[in-house]
């Protein structure tokens, strides 16, 4: 044998046996690897082998694998180190054919694959499966066209949470229907919600096994991800899955999710907390970081033990070595991030962070499949805002002397005295204030601009509650001291040096800390009303904790008492603001409720005291690559020593010189918008394309577009991305978007200026007598003409359903004359076109 294949033949050896296979009998059973072992070929086999089956009647076969019965499990193919293992494919399936084997391994000792000859192409693994995993994979017998044909409503998760529940007086009564849900804690999925689940439908169709969610922070991916657990769970194309977070309060958070969802029909457990008896449940949930120690994951799953992998936060969660975890097992991906990957272009400067992020999230779209850039399916934040789903903040940008000055390109200069006592003159520029200067009077000033602008509880009248992101933890040890100074002097001896809290690594409750702040008890609730459960801790001071996936939906207020300069956090942070909230669901004196005017939450404030938003909307350039900024040291006289030593202190006070406040519209931020304005440049510039605008030969300008500009590699431009970016609501045709583009029209109309348009053109021509129901019937108009669940409710009477819908209820329904119900559909029908609404 030559020297390679013998390296490589020892190497197997041992990944074999480190995997439970057994070359003799022991304690444990007996052998179950056969080496070399000469076989007969079937006549198929043969037959396979066209022409030369006389030179293959015989053969042997490197590994031949037994299960505890001692038929044949699995063929092993070894190759020398020299050569890729897959050189032995066609090889080893007659053999396995031969063997009536179901699996393959082909190995050189340190490549190996996995080839499941029933269902798709071979596949990495790092290592060899055990035995009992490989038979209980065998017994594993997936049908992707049953995930294909499964039937998957909006009521998918509430079928399994309560069966019958249709069935239930309270759900068929009107006055309770509401009532029972709640106490039910009945799921019902929203329609982007199901169009998520049904796009994982028709990519398997299409053969896919990797799928991406690029959703918006507070649109219930969770609840997504239990949907497309049981898709695949109840149709047998999965028997175990694993749902990897990176953050231990989300490990918690998904596991109870997913048993109040899925609890009646499926297991969850953490796997921490059942290291014995994880086999017993069908969904582990376990931190990625918990798995990556020593190699855990190695040692405790074999590759074949999962068949659904689900990784929330995918760009966090399979960045750098944890993306070995995620490829280690066999089987499906699924991908939950809330990072589009358009906000990351080309960086210029291999050290600057944007880049290392700019690859992990272009990782992230090639883990999953989706090399083109087009996740499987895509919900942002400004859908959600225009969908009645999410909120936008109101940005309250507020700079001060010091911190107007860090902006500059001059820096901001202040005397200190060094080590040697010496009166030198540092300056502080926007990136270095991270690592090293804070002012106690700029402090105390934000601190001051924060409580004096905040939104206040609308229930409590206090403080609403908020994060504030600090540039370090001894910074925000400072910003606790300064708050609770400030709140005992506004509210004496309420909170007791509870008004605020720090929330960081250093602190060792830190994470149920988190939890607490989201249940309304860190350090005690209703301080100010007794029936009224909500957070003593009006305030958490975090770094970089409370940002990905951290959902608590009734706080108000994000300070950022920091600069920030990656896309990705300043997304997730503006993100834990974005989710609607009721703050009576937590007030228990009835008597009061109905004195409480604004009880629903429809704004929060983003405080912006570093210009982020500014930054993201102006300076950031999507079309150019980034450099890193050149700074510029100021010149002037030499600075006097102060009189005392302050460190890094400012001596002088601090002034507000910025204080605006910015409500962010339905068409979201330029940060949201992305990239049409290089779309536009690149267009004009096309000498073909405005050429044959100019007369009018639009059929020949669509065709060249399709060839030449939409598509291709670099950009890639296509006409889904580019209505996103336009910030209208609506379907847009390439020929609307050349016509914005060369002046032909002044702007993109909005989808409720075209649903007005069509509501007057119906007054006119129908003519109804009675103007008090104007207002109802336009809402109807409306909601029939843009939304097909409401066309589907209302076309085949399911009026029921109305009662669980979100944007159009009976009570809407019931409040349009009795005439008017019908003939408004029909007059849609016959004379509005609904492509024009349609996104």
């Amino acid at each position: 044998m030559p020297p390679k294949e013998a390296q490589a033949r020892i190497k197997i050896n041992n990944l074999l046996q480190e995997s439970g296979w057994r070359f003799f009998d022991d304690a444990s059973g007996k052998a179950n690897v056969i080496l070399e072992n000469n076989v007969k070929l079937t006549e198929q086999s043969i037959n396979d082998f066209g022409e030369n089956y006389e030179k293959v009647k015989n053969g042997f076969i490197d590994f031949l694998l037994l299960d505890d019965r001692g038929f044949p499990l699995l063929v092993l193919e070894a190759k020398s180190e020299a050569k890729n293992p897959l050189v032995g494919v066609e090889q080893a399936r007659k053999y396995a054919k031969g063997q009536n084997c179901r699996f393959v391994i082909l190995s050189n000792g340190n490549l190996h694959y996995f080839w499941d000859l029933q269902h798709g192409n071979p596949y990495v693994i790092t290592k060899f499966p055990d035995p009992n995993s490989v038979k209980g994979y065998k017994d594993y017998q997936p049908i992707p066209q049953k995930i294909v044909d499964e039937k998957i409503d909006t009521d998918y998760i509430s079928l399994t949470q309560k069966p019958n529940y249709f069935e239930d007086p309270a759900w068929k009564d009107e006055s309770s229907k509401q009532e029972f849900i709640d106490k039910n804690k009945l799921k019902f999925l929203r329609p982007y919600q199901l169009k998520a689940v049904h796009s994982i439908q028709t990519s398997v169709k299409d053969g896919g096994n990797r799928f991406l969610f690029e959703m918006a922070t507070g649109t219930g991916k969770t609840l997504i991800a239990a949907a497309v657990i049981k898709l695949f769970l109840r149709t047998g194309n999965a028997r175990r899955i694993l749902f990897l977070v990176d953050r231990l309060e989300l490990e918690d958070q998904a596991n109870k999710a997913f048993i109040n969802y899925l609890k009646n029909d499926f297991k969850s457990v953490i796997y921490k907390e059942n290291k014995d008896d994880w086999r017993k449940a069908e969904i582990v949930v376990t931190t990625v970081q918990s798995l990556l120690f020593n190699n855990k994951y190695l040692k405790l799953f074999s590759p074949t033990d999962f068949d659904l992998v689900i990784s929330d936060e995918a760009h966090r969660s399979i960045g750098g070595n944890a993306r070995a975890i995620f490829e280690y097992f066999i089987g499906y991906k699924l991908g939950l991030t809330a990072t589009p990957k358009d906000y990351l272009k080309k960086i210029d400067r291999a050290n600057d962070p944007r880049d290392l992020e700019r690859r992990i999230l272009l990782d992230t779209y090639r883990t999953f499949g989706c090399e083109s850039g087009q996740p499987t399916y895509r919900y942002s934040l400004v859908d959600g805002v225009k969908d009645g789903y999410l909120i936008s903040p109101i940005v309250v940008d507020a700079r001060t002397e010091v911190t107007t000055q860090l902006l500059s390109d001059e820096g901001y200069s202040v005397p200190v005295i060094n080590d040697n006592n010496e009166a030198i003159e540092e300056e502080y520029f926007q990136r270095d204030f991270e690592k090293r200067f804070f002012s106690e009077d700029t402090n105390r000033l934000l601190c001051k601009t924060f409580l004096e602008n905040a939104f206040r509880d609308p229930i409590s009248k206090e403080i609403g509650k908020t994060i504030i992101f600090s540039v370090s933890q001894n910074h925000a040890s400072k910003l606790v001291l300064i708050l609770n100074d400030m709140a005992n002097k506004l509210y004496p001896n309420k909170y007791n040096f509870d008004f605020a809290t720090q929330v960081t690594s250093s602190i060792g409750e830190a994470q149920q800390f988190t939890i607490n702040f989201t249940n309304n008890n860190l350090h005690g609730s209703g301080n100010f009303i007794p029936d009224y459960k909500t957070s003593k801790t009006r305030v958490c001071v975090t770094v970089g904790m409370m940002t990905t996936g951290y959902d608590c939906p009734d706080l108000l207020n994000i300070c950022l008492m920091r600069p920030i300069f990656s896309p990705t956090d300043f997304i997730q942070i503006k993100g834990r603001g974005t989710r609607k909230h009721n703050f009576t669901e937590f007030l228990f004196d009835d008597e009061l409720k109905p004195l409480i005017t604004e009880p629903n939450k429809k704004k929060f404030k983003l405080f912006d005291f570093f210009a982020n938003c500014e930054y993201f909307e102006d300076k950031y350039k999507y079309d150019e690559i980034l450099e890193i900024p050149k700074w510029y040291r100021r010149v002037g006289p030499p600075v006097e020593p102060p009189p005392h030593p302050v460190g890094y202190e400012n001596p002088d006070d601090d002034k507000l010189v910025i204080m605006d406040e910015k409500i962010i519209g339905l068409s979201g931020m330029k940060i949201d918008r992305m990239f049409f304005d290089q779309f536009e440049d690149k267009i004009k510039k096309d000498d073909f394309i405005r050429e044959n605008i100019g007369i009018g030969n639009w059929e020949k300008v669509i065709e060249y577009m399709n060839d030449n500009i939409l598509n291709k590699p670099e950009e890639y431009y296509t006409i889904e991305k580019l209505r996103r970016a336009t910030g209208v609501d609506r379907r847009i045709s390439m020929q609307e978007i050349l016509e914005k583009i060369y002046g032909m029209i002044p702007y993109f109309k909005s989808k409720d200026q075209m649903v007005e348009e069509e509501f007057e053109k119906f007054i006119l021509d129908r003519k109804p007598d009675d103007p008090a129901h104007f207002v109802a019937m336009k809402y109807f108009f409306k909601a029939y003409a843009t939304d097909s669940r409401v066309r589907d409710i209302v076309d085949n009477k399911k009026f029921n359903d109305l009662y669980v819908n979100p944007n159009f209820t009976i009570k809407d329904y019931k409040a349009i004359p009795a005439t008017w119900r019908e003939t408004i559909p029909e007059y849609i029908k016959d004379y509005v076109s609904l492509n024009q609404f349609m996104q």
